[in-house]
């Protein structure tokens, strides 16, 4: 039987591990993936434990990159007011910088063939897919996975319907470094207009990653001037941010933030993670997977 080819594009969390997953159930796979490995992106970095045996399965041991294993929370509202509590199931705390490589590299040793370019475009014609793209090259598969992350040109060329609508949140993400910061605690303050989670990852570095309102950024010249005037009111966090060291030299970020219902297939497309409007890190994934996968492998298997 002639094997199935299958497009990701994508090479984030949810391509990776569908590429993975795929290629160790004797299918051929291709990623194309804009950016290098490894890099930054704008995360809370924190994983649930929920996901570990299913990864497992793939012999993916997140063990191997020495995460921060994160027990307890503490939460706290705008006003400071706060409550700390167990975490029953726990989770771990891993930057994508490191996360992403280590999952690109068991790809690589899984057969995945990576193509490192910008998909442009998709077109679906007589059970076949064409993806186009910025160098003109054109590529043909039997499948097409979209893993290319919240927004894309390619959701305006898909005419998806979440696409035109404005969205009104961000999110800023940086690492800092403070001598106290408790190894197994994710902090959740909560600031006017939005929220700010804090935990620590592998290499020792506390990630912060906060989503606003642009209703309560647009107001403010910055994020380090919406960090001092508006974060900084939660008492919690103006106790962090004027004790820690920013390990970056600027803050990431990212706009257009949509929590609009995304369809999960378009255009014979089969959408993962954010462009499926899927939280990471992989909550539903392993489910979604027992459903999705039987129906692309051959059927010996």
């Amino acid at each position: 039987m002639k094997k199935k080819t299958i497009g990701i594009v994508g090479g984030g969390l949810a391509g990776l591990v569908a590429a993975i997953h795929l290629s160790r159930n004797n299918l051929t796979v291709t990623v194309f993936e804009k950016d290098t490995y490894p890099n930054h992106k704008v995360c809370g970095e924190y994983i649930s434990l929920e996901i570990i045996p299913y990864l497992a399965q793939l012999d993916i041991h997140l063990s191997d990159l020495k995460p921060a294993a994160i027990t307890k929370l503490h939460y706290s509202d705008a006003s400071g007011k706060s409550v700390n509590t167990k975490l029953p199931l726990g989770a771990l705390g891993i930057s994508r910088y490191a996360l992403d490589n280590f999952l690109y590299q068991k790809a690589i040793a899984s057969g995945v063939k990576f193509i490192q370019a910008l998909v442009t475009d998709i077109n679906y014609n007589q059970n076949e897919f064409e993806l186009t793209t910025s160098n003109k090259e054109t590529f043909q598969f039997q499948i097409v996975l979209g893993a290319y992350g919240k927004r894309s040109l390619l959701d305006k060329k898909l005419d998806r319907d979440f696409i035109d609508q404005k969205s009104g949140w961000l999110a800023i993400k940086g690492h800092y470094k403070k001598e106290d910061f408790p190894d197994d605690v994710v902090m959740l303050h909560n600031f006017k207009g939005g929220y700010c989670g804090l935990s620590k990852t592998e290499t020792g570095a506390i990630n912060v990653c906060y989503l606003a309102s642009y209703n309560s950024f647009k107001h403010h010249r910055d994020p380090i001037s919406f960090k001092n005037k508006v974060l900084m009111q939660n008492p919690h966090l103006k106790s962090f941010f004027q004790n820690a060291t920013p390990l970056f030299e600027k803050d990431l970020s990212i706009a257009q933030i949509s929590f609009e219902t995304k369809s999960s297939i378009q255009n014979h497309i089969l959408m993962l993670g954010d462009a499926a409007g899927l939280i990471h890190p992989y909550p539903g994934m392993e489910w979604r997977w027992q459903f999705i996968v039987p129906n692309l492998l051959p059927k010996q298997f």
